[in-house]
């Protein structure tokens, strides 16, 4: 096992009717004036904005509207979103949405007392923001995980860059997680939703080295098989509360470190996908993810059999055939893929309706690899020729 830090100080309110507490929460904590930021039309079409702003107004707490995210977030609108907390006097800013939004308010939160810094600086690991503007969420999505975690990912539109970092500063002081919120999620999102937690714990899992990690292991393949169970109900039964709730507390447990703990990893697969979604924005995430994991587990896979086959037995039942373990690791991936597919989920690249070409994966590559000068550890090393046959073998 190796070495780690775990520190998740965000508070959780999970549960029925929990957005309504949202003015009490943030009196406890003594802010006066926030901002509320959200994306689209679907927190206005559903309601929720307005018993968000209600429940504020009960409180005696001043709000300004900022919306306009939209998937995979932009770095200008971050901008606007600084500069409109700066002019507002905005001492906190409260995140109505998915983990789109949430990061968007998070790169927010890092630039608003950073005036003097190009917030683009700390995606590219020039910068480190030592102080940002607190921040919490409700939730509307489970997916990302992003309402407890450290991460946040941001697209520039100035080359079409989407990278992410680590940061204290990204913990929010609360998330509040009602499930209800995400019953009128769609079935393509929701399928993206399922895909995006199993990737988070997925990674961890198989992407990494510290092999004596009997519990966190015991951790990830629970928390997977609870994915998929709940994932199949809320694909055929949308407004079914306990699948839905399953969905939504694993989403945070499995991005929180939780599930990685005494493993160092790398989520090779995740940078992978930044560059696609990064290079067409029309991609989900969780879709990008379905597209390209199982291609990956089958190009690094030899590199640590054994922990393939554990997952193959543990998580999706397949006998183990001791004789030949390879077997029963490629088993395990053709099952994964299987349940991806039972969601509709893409898992080729050419499946995803984007105008992606075969040639793209040079492209993609080449930016991965930060032109040939970047390498992703982990259970194999990636390069950019390695890079590249996986963009290939995707297709």
């Amino acid at each position: 096992m190796e070495n780690f830090t775990y520190w998740v100080p965000t508070k959780v309110y999970f549960g029925k009717d929990t957005h309504k507490q949202v003015g009490t929460v943030i009196k406890e904590y003594g802010f006066s004036k926030i901002m509320i930021h959200y994306g689209g039309g679907s927190v206005q079409k559903t309601g929720l904005l307005d018993q968000v702003t209600q429940s504020l107004r009960d409180s005696g707490i001043e709000y300004v509207l900022f919306g306009g995210v939209r998937p995979n977030p932009v770095l200008s609108l971050a901008k606007e979103g600084m500069d409109l907390c700066r002019r507002e006097k905005v001492e906190f800013i409260l995140a109505v949405g998915g983990g789109s939004v949430i990061d968007s308010a998070k790169c927010i939160a890092d630039g608003v007392l950073n005036p003097d810094m190009d917030p683009w600086k700390f995606f590219t690991k020039e910068a480190v923001p030592e102080k940002a503007l607190p921040h919490g969420n409700i939730l509307t999505l489970a997916a990302s995980g992003s309402e407890t975690s450290q991460s946040c990912v941001i697209t520039n539109e100035d080359g079409g860059w989407k990278k992410g970092f680590n940061s204290p500063t990204h913990r929010p002081l609360f998330a509040i997680c009602n499930p209800e919120l995400t019953f009128t999620v769609n079935r393509f999102q929701t399928g993206c939703g399922t895909v995006d937690i199993m990737m988070h714990t997925l990674e961890r899992y198989l992407g990494g080295k510290g092999k004596n990690t009997p519990l966190t292991d015991r951790i990830g393949e629970g928390l997977l098989k609870t994915v998929m169970e709940a994932g199949a109900v809320a694909d055929k039964k949308p407004e079914d509360y306990e699948a839905r709730a399953s969905l939504m507390w694993a989403g945070s447990l499995s991005h929180n470190d939780l599930t990685g703990l005494g493993r160092a990893y790398v989520m090779q697969v995740h940078q992978l996908e930044h560059e696609l979604s990064g290079m067409f924005p029309s991609v989900a995430h969780g879709a990008g993810l379905s597209a390209l994991f199982c291609t990956w587990a089958r190009y690094v896979y030899r590199w640590d059999v054994p922990r393939f086959a554990q997952l193959a037995v543990r998580v999706f039942h397949v006998d183990m055939d001791f004789e030949n373990p390879e077997a029963t690791a490629l088993e395990g991936i053709r099952r994964l893929e299987a349940f991806f597919e039972s969601l509709s989920m893409p898992v080729r690249l050419s499946q995803l309706d984007a105008g992606i070409k075969k040639e793209d994966g040079a492209v993609l590559a080449e930016k991965c690899s930060q032109g040939g000068t970047r390498v992703l550890e982990g259970i194999y090393p990636l390069g950019k020729k390695e890079m590249e046959q996986i963009y290939l073998l995707a297709y």
